[in-house]
């Protein structure tokens, strides 16, 4: 998932950042509020995680902006302002969960992931993928073949996902690197092959056939049998 991060704290922020990014999501950090909001508006997020208190233009207001300009990603706020008051007014903005300061971040994972399910209407539908005798879940993080369970790093499944979800259509370099590194430039790299080609020998090399083909001056697209 692409998740939008506002908090301004110079320690709290990266160390979420890095939490959330080991998680498998691609993450959008930002410690201002008006920042935040132009990004919102202008890229479709999975998830808003809100801090109050932010330089420029605080959580509530940013949330508020985005509920009038009818954007409807899910939102939970993460502040230290924890008063019963407080968490009303949140909820009252448009928010979907509140969670205050200090936190664990295993309870973070958790809230993000059940305003998802929410959204759907149905944990099955929000979490579980399949195409042929492919099978992943994105909450638990699990990949099965032929019901067998791959050993996947956090990269590779999140590449593996954005194949699930293309439909046979073709991805190509650089949209794969916007969607599973987050980067919006092509640099010489070779990120996306190296990945693929790790990928492969898990999903491919085990079971004797080919899932994800090149298209040779296109890119990638993944036909399962």
């Amino acid at each position: 998932m692409r998740l939008l991060v506002l908090e301004d704290d110079a320690k709290l922020g990266p160390w979420m950042e890095k939490g959330l990014t080991e998680a498998g999501h691609i993450v959008d950090l930002f410690t201002d509020g008006k920042e935040a909001l132009l990004a919102a508006m202008g890229h479709e997020y999975d998830v808003l995680v809100l801090d109050r208190m932010v330089p420029s233009l605080d959580g509530l207001s940013v949330l508020k902006s985005l509920r009038q300009a009818k954007v409807a990603a899910p939102a939970i706020f993460v502040t230290a302002q924890g008063e019963v008051d407080d968490r009303v007014e949140g909820l009252l903005a448009g928010g979907d969960d509140y969670l205050t300061k200090p936190f664990a971040f295993s309870e973070l994972v958790a809230r993000i992931e059940v305003i998802t399910r929410r959204q759907t209407g149905s944990e099955e539908q929000s979490s579980r993928l399949v195409a042929g005798d492919v099978e992943i879940d994105v909450h638990k993080r699990t990949c099965l073949r032929q019901g067998q369970p791959l050993d996947l790093n956090p990269k590779e499944f999140l590449l593996l996902e954005v194949f699930m979800r293309s439909n046979g259509r073709v991805q190509t370099r650089t949209m794969l690197l916007e969607k599973v590194w987050d980067i919006n430039f092509d640099p010489t790299t070779s990120v996306v092959e190296t990945h693929i080609s790790r990928l492969r020998g898990k999903i491919e090399k085990p079971f004797g056939d080919t899932l994800i083909r090149t298209i040779r001056g296109a890119g990638y697209v993944f036909r399962p049998r």
